[in-house]
């Protein structure tokens, strides 16, 4: 009679996490991407972490972050959805300035095409922003007053304790390294100094709900998750301890629900985001009658996952997580540590 099951009929896999390394972990359930490549979410047995597996290589990843992922329009989107999207950056730059004066120095880590810095920088504030080569990039270096490095954040970057404020705004889920990158930005934040970070919940219902066809898995672009808990606990061994936290965004939350819902009856997914973005060689074959369906779709149902999203935030478990942390005295713990929420 047997006694337990074997490591493969319990789950267990061998994928290395992208977080810690640890070599042990449990799949979850598979992804497929924009172009059919199939993938696994799998947390980590000793860290807690979500992570996309197998992790993709950069002939991969060069397809993914093609010049379409970032829009072919002057703008990532059209004139209409960059005025709702300013008015979510203004909402930030006020966020940050509740916390921190001018002339603060703050960084925004994928800062994107460099307009939230642009309100801080009007508010008198110097803003230095890391944009990966390409037209974020380029739109980013037309802001006025902008100091912006093409490329990604490194260790040298900038001085020890430079920075008041550090931003990762939807951007800890597209790293290659981190854990090392949140140890780069404990050495450029100042004692005292505020990490503001945004990322998909991989809690959240929407996520439990449509799981491989959750919008925010967007494989294989987002590497690795945490739900909130576990995301505060890997904060506070480097050192940061919580102050602020949400899982309630109008910006995110809404339009997750609606295009992951979308995902499940069409054989694309993404389709109306991309279409938004004017990505038409990926909508390309598909019917425009659809397509502007689909439009009319979030419109007309807005109302109904607005307090969709609302309830879900109630309970801690809305789709995106935004907090914001404040950097102690603590030196760093680099030791292992075990066990996860």
């Amino acid at each position: 009679m047997r006694v337990g099951l074997s490591m493969a009929e319990a789950g267990i896999t061998k994928e290395s996490c992208i977080y810690c390394g640890h070599s042990q972990s449990r799949f979850c359930y598979s992804a497929e991407s924009m172009y059919g490549e199939i993938f696994s979410i799998c947390r980590c047995l000793k860290c807690g972490a979500y992570f996309l597996s197998p992790r993709p290589d950069d002939r991969q990843l060069e397809r993914y972050y093609d010049e379409a992922y970032y829009g072919s329009r002057p703008n990532k989107f059209s004139p209409a959805v960059e005025k709702v999207l300013d008015f979510f950056r203004q909402g930030r730059a006020r966020a940050v300035s509740r916390l921190v004066r001018p002339p603060g120095r703050v960084l925004d880590v994928g800062c994107g095409n460099g307009r939230f810095l642009g309100y801080l920088i009007e508010r008198g504030y110097e803003g230095y922003g890391v944009e990966l080569p390409g037209p974020a990039a380029q739109r980013a270096g037309e802001v006025p007053g902008i100091h912006l490095k093409i490329g990604s954040l490194e260790e040298g970057d900038f001085p020890k304790g430079f920075f008041d404020a550090v931003c990762l705004w939807h951007v800890f889920e597209h790293l290659s390294q981190p854990r090392k990158t949140l140890q780069t930005i404990d050495f450029i934040l100042k004692p005292g100094g505020f990490l503001f970070l945004s990322m998909p919940n991989i809690h959240s219902w929407q996520a439990r709900l449509f799981k491989g066809r959750w919008l925010h898995l967007d494989p294989p672009r987002h590497l690795v998750f945490f739900s909130p808990e576990g995301l505060v606990r890997v904060l506070s061994e480097q050192g940061f301890q919580l102050c602020r936290k949400t899982t309630f965004s109008l910006e995110q939350n809404v339009f997750g629900i609606q295009q992951s819902l979308l995902n499940c009856i069409c054989h694309k997914r993404e389709l109306l985001f991309e279409f938004l973005k004017g990505n038409h060689s990926y909508t390309a074959g598909y019917p425009m009658g659809l397509l502007r369906l689909q439009q009319v779709f979030t419109l007309l149902t807005s109302p109904l996952f607005v307090l969709a999203a609302a309830l879900e935030s109630l309970f801690g478990a809305g789709g995106t997580m935004e907090m914001v942390f404040r950097k102690t005295d603590r030196t760093i713990v680099e030791g292992d540590r075990t066990g996860y929420v």
